[in-house]
């Protein structure tokens, strides 16, 4: 049986989802970190199939999300887009923290993944913690400076105007370097990746991407198995049912592997 725990850690509301048999046993490790104006609910079927494998999930609200929506919407909350992206990377850490200090997580096999919002901070997070061994974005982006500027542009394109200065903006764009994989390739450090989009994404683009994918190629030289890029032909911002078992697989084979 697989147990589906609705819980707060630290402050933080999410669903802790682990076979039964092993609840109480370390594990490996996954966290997984939901889209835009979703919740922590609606990726369950990710937790599940991870869990029959025999790897620990949890799913948290971000901020201003599930459990903690302070009903903004439109412009106020796609306003607050990076600093919920930056404040649920500092959050991952508080997560695995407090399931390591519980024992109940191998500290050497900890994956972390997400849909859209949350593979863009899947892709962040690698330029900050070491401790991830594995990872998969699904739907997201490295390029944290480009792709907001090209977010500003396009609500400015829809005369919208901008609660901000360009001094401002210009300083909001210059923070978000220190997350930009992009920027910091290095911190990769050759640690298994996939990644999953859809060629046809009108959210989160392709071109760019696969662009980084095909660039970083070469630093995996030594290990290509440990890159993957699925790229859907016919789908849109919407992950298909491949994608959901390729994520399975990828954390079964580089979290479950030296088990």
């Amino acid at each position: 049986m697989i147990a589906v725990e609705k819980m707060n850690a630290a402050g933080i509301p999410l669903l802790h989802v682990v076979k039964d048999s092993a609840k109480n046993e370390k594990t490996p490790f996954v966290i997984f970190v939901h889209g835009f104006t979703s919740a922590k609910e609606h990726n369950l079927h990710y937790a599940y199939l991870l869990a029959e494998k025999g790897i620990r999930v949890v799913l948290p609200d971000a901020l201003h999300h599930g459990e903690r929506s302070e009903n903004l919407a439109g412009l106020e909350l796609n306003m607050q887009f990076w600093s919920i992206v930056i404040n649920e990377i500092n959050e991952l850490q508080i997560i695995k923290d407090y399931f390591e200090n519980e024992k109940l997580i191998d500290p050497g096999q900890i994956g972390v993944a997400g849909t859209s919002m949350g593979g863009i901070v899947t892709l962040g997070a690698l330029t900050q913690y070491k401790w991830i061994k594995a990872a998969a974005s699904l739907m997201g982006s490295p390029y944290y400076e480009q792709f907001s500027r090209q977010q500003i542009q396009y609500i400015q394109k829809m005369g919208i105007k901008v609660p901000l200065t360009d001094e401002e903006l210009e300083q909001h764009f210059l923070s978000l370097q220190a997350y930009d994989l992009s920027i910091h390739t290095e911190k990769l450090a050759a640690r298994p990746l996939l990644f999953w989009h859809g060629k046809k994404d009108q959210v989160v683009p392709f071109d760019p991407t696969y662009t980084f994918f095909q660039e970083i190629k070469s630093s995996y030289e030594e290990k290509p198995e440990y890159l993957k890029f699925i790229a859907d032909t016919n789908a849109d911002h919407k992950v298909s049912r491949e994608g959901l078992i390729a994520t399975v697989d990828w954390f079964a084979d580089f979290l479950l592997e030296s088990r």
